[in-house]
């Protein structure tokens, strides 16, 4: 589960309502279904003009994905991994790494090691993966697209939810009372417009957009990794490779651990 997005919604929710209580208002106002369906059914309904139905129907895979965390092996965890592989093929070759392969529970990760295995040229390793990843890219880009243009949307659409409920506003000139709560109840479809648009919407698409990049990087890093393994580079060399994609901190802790790891000195957590 991804506690960030969760909490970030929350929060937005209980900013909506705290400030309205702050401010004099009653959060029972919130409750209005015309700007509910105005605002929200709106929404869908732009998002259905603008993409195709089989973009469409990936929107509740996109949720998945920002309410969930990624399962993707760190660079921490990738090290000894890649270390090991490196030691097991200089010592035995690349052909006694199929047996690792088939352990690999990444479909990416467990192709790259298939095609070093069977002895493919790193230029062929290198493009084909680097395709695979671009395509992943164009994908992932889509679907943050989605929830931006709902973001867009959104607004606007709230607009247009305030002139229709000020429109009904009119037609209780001679009824002040009834006026005020009128034109009160028109202004909550802006205020659902800026809200989903602002506090939901584009965050969403900015999450799907960072975790795209996060995912494209930890490929790199495998895609490196592989090829390291392949040229047959002294394990100590494989290690610093992928030493540098961890910030300087964090290098230093990992080297030091790893170093007492070696000495079989007990690392506490």
């Amino acid at each position: 589960m991804d506690k960030t997005s969760w909490v970030g919604i929350i929060l937005g929710f209980a900013v909506l309502i705290g400030g309205m209580i702050l401010k004099g208002s009653s959060p029972i106002a919130l409750y209005n279904p015309a700007a509910l369906v105005i605002i929200f059914a709106g929404t869908i309904a732009c998002i259905l003009v603008a993409f195709p139905m089989e973009e469409v129907k990936q929107i509740p895979s996109l949720f998945k994905v920002i309410f969930s965390e990624s399962k993707m092996a760190t660079v921490k965890e990738m090290i000894p991994m890649f270390t090991g592989w490196a030691m097991l093929a200089r010592k035995e070759g690349l052909l006694s790494l199929e047996e690792k392969a088939d352990e690999v529970e990444d479909p990416f990760l467990q192709r790259g090691l298939k095609m070093v295995v069977d002895g493919q040229s790193q230029e062929y390793i290198r493009e084909m993966m680097e395709e695979e990843i671009a395509a992943m890219e164009d994908r992932h880009e889509l679907g943050a697209k989605i929830f931006a243009q709902a973001g867009t949307y959104a607004p606007t659409l709230g607009v247009l939810g305030a002139v229709i409920g000020l429109v009904a506003a009119l037609g209780h000139l001679d009824d002040v009372a009834l006026l005020g709560k009128s034109i009160s109840a028109a202004f909550i479809a802006t205020l659902f417009g800026i809200f989903s648009g602002y506090v939901l919407w584009h965050p969403f698409a900015n999450k799907l957009k960072r975790k795209s990049e996060k995912e494209a990087k930890m490929k790199m890093i495998m895609l490196e990794g592989i090829l390291a393994v392949q040229s047959g580079l002294p394990v100590r060399t494989v290690e610093e490779k992928l030493l540098t994609y961890l910030p300087v901190k964090d290098r230093v802790l990992e080297a030091e651990t790893r170093g007492k790891d070696k000495e079989g000195v007990r690392v506490e957590a």
